[in-house]
């Protein structure tokens, strides 16, 4: 069983092992709110994912040990079990979605696993990993419905405790429950006044939508960017532990997680994934009322593809009111677009990009059309540039 002991078991374990990560106080991430981040994006691996592993293959035995481990990922918990198991001096089997980005591949390979890839989605890998088991004699590693991994991951709570002593609440990301199922009956073992709040991604709401119905249901599909949360369904065993000791669950959209990503970015340089920044999220776009209370938020990854960064950051600008795209219809003589140019410069805009097209079938003959793609500072630095253009005799679109 799950069991306080186990966490402070698990705490032993690990302190050799693990980096004991930071608490960076957070005070412009949401005015009102006394913020902090628990920068687990920046321990081995890059997210938490290697506290559970590692404990996990502490208490195998020796024979076990020997057979070696398997396990299925196309992400952090693959990197998390492979340096495991290399610090272990166990052998690793980690099953990878053919379609795998290369740079996860390549990283998982580093940490001395081998790597079997398959052809398919993470179901299919999920499957060859138990056949593997079943062949080879393996120990499955189970990325979150594990009492010992849920074990592992609740070291947070201890840690956040130890540095934090008198907190409100902590806003934990929720992929299957691992994470959020340690922290939880942790923290409310230690400090049962301490709120504990989870995020999913509305794209996968798996334990969302099973907690609010009370019962398990499997998503037919999931899409988001956060993919390190985006599990269908969530295990039985972290069911049961969040609807018994988590507070309140809540959804945040796509372009919120980029709008977090991108202010951890600028304000504190902490770069994290999808579903490290969800946390943030929440508590930016006042999806729980935390006013005037001491919130950690949980940072649990930074391993984002740096292939699809600068789309985040893209999102992330226009959800903050940092770039915004202004269509304006024109009168086609000369003088227009200086006095368009001039009255942004006025206002302190900048023009990053501009299209100029003829007025389409319908619309006055001497018509035009002038696509602007703006910096700015935030959504009433835009209004102010529409009121200026409207006010000198602009029609914006």
């Amino acid at each position: 069983m799950l069991t306080l002991d186990n966490v402070y078991r698990a705490s032993n374990v690990l302190r050799e092992v693990v980096r004991k990560t930071d608490i960076v106080p957070a005070p412009k991430l949401k005015p009102g709110v006394d913020v902090y981040l628990k920068t687990e994006n920046l321990q081995l691996t890059g997210s938490f994912k290697v506290r559970g592993a590692y404990y996990k293959m502490s208490r195998l035995s020796s024979e076990e040990k020997s057979h070696g481990v398997v396990a299925c990922s196309a992400g952090n918990h693959a990197q998390g079990v492979a340096l495991a198991a290399q610090k272990s001096g166990i052998k690793s089997v980690i099953c990878l979605p053919d379609g795998a980005p290369i740079s996860k591949i390549e990283a998982t390979k580093s940490y001395g696993a081998e790597v079997c890839l398959v052809e398919g989605v993470y179901d299919d890998a999920y499957q060859k990993a138990l056949s593997l088991r079943d062949e080879c004699g393996y120990t499955f590693i189970h990325p979150f419905n594990d009492e010992d991994v849920i074990a592992g991951q609740g070291t947070i709570a201890l840690e956040i405790e130890d540095q934090l002593p008198s907190l409100d609440a902590v806003i934990v990301p929720i992929g299957g429950g691992g994470l959020i199922s340690g922290i939880a009956f942790t923290m409310k073992a230690i400090n049962p006044n301490v709120k504990v709040y989870g995020v999913q991604a509305a794209g996968a709401p798996s334990m969302y939508n099973s907690v609010k119905d009370g019962e398990i249901e499997e998503l037919s599909g999931v899409s988001t960017i956060a993919d390190g949360i985006a599990v269908k369904k969530p295990g039985d065993l972290t069911y049961d532990i969040c609807s018994k000791y988590v507070d309140e669950i809540v959804t945040v959209t796509e372009d919120e997680i980029a709008a977090a990503i991108l202010a951890l970015m600028e304000q504190h340089k902490l770069v994290t994934e999808g579903a490290g920044a969800v946390a943030v999220a929440a508590a930016m776009f006042d999806k729980l009322d935390l006013k005037g209370k001491k919130v950690v938020c949980l940072l649990s990854g930074g391993n984002i593809d740096v292939t699809i960064l600068s789309r985040v950051i893209e999102r992330g600008l226009l959800m903050s009111g940092r770039t915004c795209q202004l269509m304006i219809e024109l009168m086609d003589k000369p003088g227009q677009l200086k006095n368009v140019s001039r009255i942004i410069a006025d206002m302190g805009g900048n023009v990053i990009s501009v299209h100029h097209e003829r007025a389409s079938e319908g619309s006055d003959i001497n018509g035009c059309y002038l696509r602007l793609i703006l910096e700015t500072r935030n959504f009433a630095h835009i209004e102010e540039i529409k009121s200026a253009l409207t006010d000198f005799g602009f029609k914006l679109l």
